[in-house]
């Protein structure tokens, strides 16, 4: 057998690190890859090369694992390697290696480098950046999801859930030259969002008429915002009769939590501080005051809204009283 020439070869993937990709079992799958030679056997780079790959450093297209053909190759006479495998059931969980042979003195395993493939049935969770969310009301949020696209041709389909602004997708290369897909929203944070979950969903797509598959990340915003809905409520409820005493309690939502609460009278275009506290306990009269309440955090100042006590007039009671023991 002719001896085989001694070239200076290496695979670009890494700077000589192995890479590695998982591959959903069912899908297909891009291996990254090119190739340099010393430049004295350039001339042999020509359209009779083929790639091969297999699990083994040392191997001949005879014994190779896997056997590409030109539709699933790159341009080998631009040193480009770059291999697509349309049915992932023809690899193994291993590490692979490349194999140049072309029909003249040109035939070399590059063993310098390889890919690590690992078949998983499964998708991985989406990454989420950030990967909590912290912001006051009303700031400019801006919310990455990235997901690996080990099939360049059927890249994940990335959802938003709840879709609280405009996104934009990209199918982003790493430095390895592998994949991702990438999706962006923004939004502005309200006081809404707190608590709920935000999630990123992707959806691959199988070859092997198996049902799609999806994985999901989410997270759950803590969004500082000033008092929200600010009300009054009274104790006891209804007509009250005049000159008795009932209890005003001032509530609201807020984040941080409330910490004062004041009580303030109006009169006209004048309000007039009456105390302080979540409850308040006054003595009505026939004088009906317009009463109302702030809360106030660290952020700002909630107002509720105007209330007046109903009240009964003792006079107008003995009155009623009066006219019915007439009748009697």
């Amino acid at each position: 057998m002719k001896e085989e020439i001694k070239l200076f070869g290496f695979l670009l993937l890494l700077l000589f690190f192995i890479i590695k990709i998982n591959v959903l079992r069912g899908s297909c799958v891009n291996i990254p890859c090119s190739f340099d030679v010393d430049n004295t056997h350039d001339k042999n780079l020509d359209n009779s090369c083929k790639a091969y790959w297999s699990d083994s450093s040392s191997f001949t297209s005879e014994n190779a694992k896997l056997k590409p053909t030109k539709e699933m190759t790159g341009d080998l006479t631009k040193k480009d390697c770059t291999t697509t495998f349309n049915n992932a059931s023809l690899l193994q969980s291993a590490k692979y290696y490349f194999r140049l042979e072309c029909n003249n003195p040109l035939k070399f395993t590059f063993t310098q480098a390889g890919v690590d493939i690992s078949l998983i049935a499964a998708p991985p969770s989406p990454t989420l950046t950030p990967s909590t969310l912290e912001v006051e009301e009303g700031a400019s949020v801006s919310l990455t999801c990235s997901s690996p696209a080990p099939c360049w041709s059927h890249p994940p389909a990335l959802t938003w859930s709840p879709n609280l602004g405009q996104s934009q997708e990209t199918l982003q290369e790493n430095q390895d030259k592998t994949k991702v897909k990438t999706s962006v929203m923004n939004f502005n944070a309200s006081h809404l969002h707190h608590g709920n979950k935000i999630s990123c969903t992707a959806v691959y797509q199988k070859q092997d008429g198996i049902p799609d598959v999806t994985a999901e990340t989410s997270l759950t915003p803590d969004i500082s915002y000033s008092p929200k809905n600010v009300t009054v409520s009274v104790s006891p409820s209804g007509p009250v009769p005049e000159n008795s005493n009932v209890t005003l309690t001032c509530s609201s939502n807020a984040n941080p939590a409330v910490e004062n609460y004041t009580w303030y009278s109006a009169d006209g275009n004048q309000d007039t501080f009456i105390g302080t506290g979540m409850d308040l306990s006054i003595k009505v009269s026939k004088d009906r005051r317009i009463l109302f309440c702030k809360a106030g955090n660290e952020i700002g100042v909630g107002r509720s809204s105007s209330i007046q006590i109903e009240v009964q007039c003792k006079y107008h009671i003995l009155h009623l009283f009066n006219i019915f023991s007439i009748h009697i």
